[in-house]
């Protein structure tokens, strides 16, 4: 079925709102972004905001997602390129919304939402990075254990960033074949 002029404008708006939660999130940080001043830059009253989301955390996960499906995009075209290329483009990826990532950590017991939202997201990244083991040649015993140690190694990484090229080793470690 076609979308109606009415349809298309609310789906508009929808990305407006994100796109400048987005924005907002990143440069001010969730917690400083009332739904006030995200309704103001949109444009909009305050209310309207909640025609298209429930709350704040609503809101977050759309951000999220829209985040999400863009990295998965950009990886995907990634695919012929070397396996440590693609952990350090996704750990860049990371850094570019690290403020993003600290909020759903500092917000993972206090919303149900962003909680479900979060193991969703690890469970997708964990199953392609599982599948980046495989190519790589890592032991099939050993694909559990070098999934969760890169998981931990990325975050660790977010949360102490280190120059590139210490980077690039860690990365290929994660992968090596052994």
């Amino acid at each position: 079925m076609a979308k109606t002029k009415r349809d298309q404008d609310r789906e508009a708006k929808h990305k407006e709102i994100v796109a400048a939660a987005r924005t907002l999130f990143i440069e001010e940080g969730y917690e400083a972004t009332s739904m006030s001043r995200l309704a103001s830059t949109v444009g909009v009253a305050p209310n309207t905001i909640y025609w298209y989301f429930k709350d704040k955390d609503e809101v977050l996960v759309a951000v999220l997602d829209a985040e999400f499906s863009a990295s998965v995009e950009g990886y995907l075209m990634l695919s012929a390129s070397d396996p440590t290329d693609r952990m350090m483009w996704v750990a860049s990826q990371l850094e570019r919304v690290s403020r993003l990532v600290s909020t759903v950590h500092s917000r993972l017991d206090k919303s149900a939402t962003i909680n479900a939202w979060h193991n969703q997201f690890h469970s997708l990244s964990e199953d392609m990075l599982r599948f980046e083991l495989q190519q790589a040649g890592v032991a099939p015993e050993m694909i559990e254990a070098r999934t969760k140690i890169s998981v931990f190694t990325i975050e660790g990484l977010l949360a102490h960033p280190i120059p590139d090229p210490e980077k690039r080793a860690i990365c290929a470690a994660l992968l090596g074949a052994t």
